[in-house]
């Protein structure tokens, strides 16, 4: 694709999300009914609302992109380019009245990410990347910080339940030991605190592309690394992250290595 199509993408991405983000709000003054899912997670018609809203933004930009979304699945499984959307990735927080909830679209082009949006109506704050673009957020350019020392290192944390049976669990009680403080800040929070050099090092488990694909574009971007736990690249597959400085990230990396 062009230089001119990339913007172009991310600009639909944006409007999407900004489509996305008065449907939220809507429904956030108002309140909603939630039902629950076959997977025991809950949706509200918040969610479902703002997926339509994405999609026919999306479609019309690129007409050939294949949209995978959290509530209304995949509509084409050949297609070059793919749309990853969660239209409001944090609907438990949403129903009890937490801000801590956010609209994420990425574009794929032949399984790599090359765009993110991640936006937080309530929370107020929107970030977006793209490949060779650099990371913004509220129009500000923003970039990881150039921590390089554990003991300085603030590492935030979510979804960590598996973990504690898993075989690194006592390396990361240990890695937390040695930092500087360790704070839980979850879903898109800790990783815009990440891209802007507010924290240093995410570990997270137990989540789904759709959560972290913009995200990821959106921490590369700002000079960052985003990987899985194991330090493999993201796929449609990936359930864990680690994301970090690039020294932070190494030595992470390094120390919650599983025994051989």
């Amino acid at each position: 694709m062009s230089e001119q199509r990339w913007e172009a993408a991310l600009n639909a991405a944006r409007d999407a999300a900004d489509e996305a983000a008065e449907v939220i709000r809507h429904y956030w003054r108002r309140g909603v009914e939630v039902e629950i899912k076959s997977d025991a997670t809950p949706v509200t018609i918040a969610d479902r609302e703002a997926e339509q809203a994405i999609r026919a933004v999306l479609a019309s930009a690129l007409p050939g992109a294949a949209i995978y979304g959290e509530e209304f699945g995949l509509d084409n499984d050949s297609a070059e380019l793919l749309w990853l959307v969660d239209p409001l990735d944090g609907t438990k927080s949403f129903v009890r009245r937490t801000p801590f909830f956010s609209t994420q679209i990425a574009l794929m082009h032949r399984g790599e990410l090359v765009l993110g949006v991640s936006s937080a109506p309530v929370y107020g704050e929107t970030m977006w990347a793209s490949s060779g673009g650099g990371t913004w957020c509220n129009g500000e350019r923003v970039q990881v910080a150039a921590t390089t020392d554990m003991a300085q290192a603030s590492i935030s944390t979510g979804n960590v339940k598996t973990l504690t049976g898993d075989a690194r669990w006592q390396a990361l009680g240990q890695m937390i030991r040695d930092s500087n403080r360790i704070r839980g800040y979850g879903d898109f929070c800790h990783y815009h605190l990440l891209a802007r050099g507010g924290l240093d090092l995410v570990i997270e488990s137990d989540v789904n592309i759709l959560d972290v694909a913009a995200l990821a574009v959106i921490v590369r971007e700002a000079g960052g690394v985003f990987t899985d736990l194991e330090g493999k690249p993201l796929n449609l597959e990936t359930r864990s992250v680690l994301a970090g400085t690039p020294a932070m990230h190494a030595q992470a990396l390094a120390r919650l290595a599983l025994p051989a």
